[in-house]
């Protein structure tokens, strides 16, 4: 009986212990999330105001460009870094809603705001503070960067995943070819 108990001992406080180092999910359930545009999450910006999507997410018949993104993700960075630089000609273009949206654990909250601030991206950029939209986007977001593009109606048209050098140019193609 003694042999069996302190194996058993060990293994009770090594999961409690290990429990304390991670993360807890806050996010409701996918149920409880809407998950038609445009969405009803709370997120952060980089002056840690937090908001809803239902008020900041503008429903304005005009195509939207929901990226999402890592703190920790350079080909992220580098999609958000491309797109940065021809932004403004697109949008003299073409007139679109585009926000950013990191994913981070809730951990990367400061090196979120920092990173914000530091590039000073012409588009918004916040943070999805509980982690919703990987639980009501197809594939749940999973492998990043994800770019959604949806037409002026709020559907998804366009979804695409990871980043190559160029993908910039397609995206705005899609853009630009909604009406």
């Amino acid at each position: 009986m003694f042999k069996l108990l302190i194996p058993l001992l060990l293994i009770i406080s090594t999961s409690q212990l290990l429990a304390q180092h991670y993360v807890k999910d806050t996010g409701r359930q996918p149920d409880k999330i809407e998950s038609v545009f445009p969405y009803d999450i709370a997120i952060r910006t980089a002056e840690n105001d937090t908001l809803n999507t239902e008020q900041i997410f503008k429903k304005n018949d005009r195509p939207t460009v929901l990226l999402f993104w890592l703190t920790t993700c350079a080909p992220c960075r580098a999609e958000m870094s491309a797109i940065s630089k021809k932004y403004a000609s697109w949008q003299a273009e073409k007139a679109f809603n585009m926000y950013a949206v990191s994913v981070d654990w809730p951990r990367n909250e400061q090196r979120f705001a920092s990173m914000v601030k530091q590039h000073n991206w012409p588009f918004p950029a916040y943070h999805d503070i509980n982690r919703e939209f990987g639980k009501i986007m197809p594939g749940h977001l999973n492998g990043l960067p994800q770019v959604f593009v949806l037409n002026g109606e709020g559907e998804i048209v366009h979804h695409k995943r990871k980043y190559r050098p160029g993908d910039e140019d397609q995206l705005f193609e899609v853009v630009k070819n909604l009406d």
